[in-house]
């Protein structure tokens, strides 16, 4: 592997992202995703962080607060999953609860963001990111309600976009652009692993110095090694029963075809029999074996 060549980044959020002096690549992509600047103050522990073999398919889960107290999920999926959006609601919705102690008032919820790294194609779309976020609109005026809120003892007009979760989708596979924005280039390192040598996107400069290959321990880049073949041999696998899926469908489609096929030659069988025909001018007119029209 070259020496320029960087890690997926699947694997630094499991392996490297967590570390403080290694929080500049996170709060780059999420800055890019926001377009705000966003400042990670920690990050917090989460049940979907999996570090043993059998769970590396799985989801990988950074879980960070910015200086806000807003709560950030940024969550890589490698494979196909059903039920997807509703899973990461369902995880929206427990970061939330587990960040409100029984009896604190309502203004204690925290903002949340989730962002999803996909390799799998999630649905029919043409976008490779998508953004979701709640408004409440007017049925009959179309204007956007406006909430009274008080934060340090000031009265607020807040909308509710301001505080319901945004959901970000990545879908990186179907990036296929040349990169000129920092999100471009974002989307070309999730998914080639590739960083322009002079890149200016935030937090793609501090992953050149940080998340470089050779730079790694002899043990960690044999992990990694490994990391990768199993994600090769599990697309291969996925590749593999996706063709063997589609055969079968046609050889079933082929199956069908051919019942169907026999049921229409055995109707006319019997409305010919039934119009008193008998079986040798049956078999002659329908190009049929004597044999087959005795046995319908």
């Amino acid at each position: 592997m070259a020496k320029d060549k960087y890690v997926r980044f699947d694997w630094a959020a499991k392996r490297m992202l967590r570390n403080k002096a290694n929080f500049g690549v996170l709060e780059g992509l999420i800055t890019v995703l926001l377009n705000e600047q966003v400042h990670i103050d920690e990050i917090l522990e989460s049940e979907g962080n999996q570090d043993t073999f059998d769970d590396k398919f799985n989801r990988v889960d950074v879980k960070a607060k910015n200086s806000k107290g807003e709560i950030i999920i940024v969550e890589i999926q490698l494979t196909r999953e059903l039920y997807y959006l509703e899973r990461i609601l369902y995880g929206v919705a427990k970061s939330i609860t587990e960040h409100i102690q029984l009896g604190d008032k309502y203004d204690k919820v925290k903002k949340v963001y989730s962002i999803s790294i996909l390799y799998f194609d999630l649905g029919k779309g043409a976008d490779y990111l998508y953004h979701g976020q709640t408004t409440f609109t007017g049925v009959h005026t179309g204007d956007t309600l406006q909430i009274t809120t008080k934060e340090k003892d000031v009265i607020e007009m807040k909308t509710p976009e301001q505080i319901f979760p945004e959901y970000y989708l990545i879908r990186v596979n179907e990036f296929n652009k040349v990169a000129t924005t920092p999100l471009e280039e974002w989307l070309d390192y999730l998914r080639s692993g590739h960083i322009k040598d002079d890149t200016t996107a935030p937090g793609l400069q501090e992953a050149r110095r940080q998340l470089q290959y050779m730079q790694m321990p002899r043990e960690e880049q044999i992990s990694y090694d490994r990391h990768l073949d199993a994600i090769m041999i599990q697309n291969d696998v996925i590749s593999t029963a996706q063709k063997e899926g589609r055969a079968e469908g046609r050889a079933e489609g082929r199956a069908e075809e051919r019942m169907e096929r026999e049921k229409e030659r055995i109707a006319n069988v019997t409305r010919m029999r039934a119009k008193g025909y008998d079986d040798a001018l049956i078999a002659e007119l329908l190009d049929l074996d004597i044999n087959y029209v005795k046995q319908h």
